[in-house]
């Protein structure tokens, strides 16, 4: 009893007075991220998807991303800056339509759907354009293994 009472504290009784659990919003059928992700990405299935509330807007779209030793990393991240013409320094490589979205340079930006990356989400150039003009500092980036 002493359980419900802190239910009952807590404000966590429903209109009709049944305890009321939280709800955790999901996303889509097939998509493994939450109702706030923004972007999605599956590594074990290379797929990523766009959304806003839960629901696809974009995609799932083929990806590749970070080889051995240079996994892309899974986790909750959020956008941090976006650079249409961005070059790589550390590659000498171009990266059009970057979308940051870790403090390490991870990315999502063009790149070959053939070739693992240094730890990026590359994009067909359609992809990469479609993900560049929905993506905006601040928005959530989902990384599921």
């Amino acid at each position: 009893m002493g359980k419900l009472r802190v239910a009952v504290a807590a404000g966590m009784l429903g209109a009709a007075g049944m305890l009321a659990l939280p709800v955790v919003a999901q996303a889509a059928p097939g998509v493994p991220c939450s109702a706030a992700a923004a972007a999605c990405i599956d590594l074990s299935a290379n797929t990523s998807w766009l959304m806003s509330n839960g629901n696809v807007t974009y995609g799932g779209v083929p990806i590749t991303t970070g080889k051995p030793g240079y996994e892309t990393p899974p986790g909750t991240f959020h956008v941090t800056y976006k650079d249409i013409d961005h070059w790589s320094n550390a590659y000498d490589a171009p990266m059009p339509y970057s979308v940051f979205f870790t403090d390490t340079g991870i990315a999502f930006h063009e790149g070959s759907l053939s070739q693992q990356s240094h730890g990026c989400v590359h994009l067909s150039q359609a992809a990469a354009q479609t993900y560049y003009n929905a993506l905006h500092p601040g928005d959530v980036v989902e990384v599921v293994p």
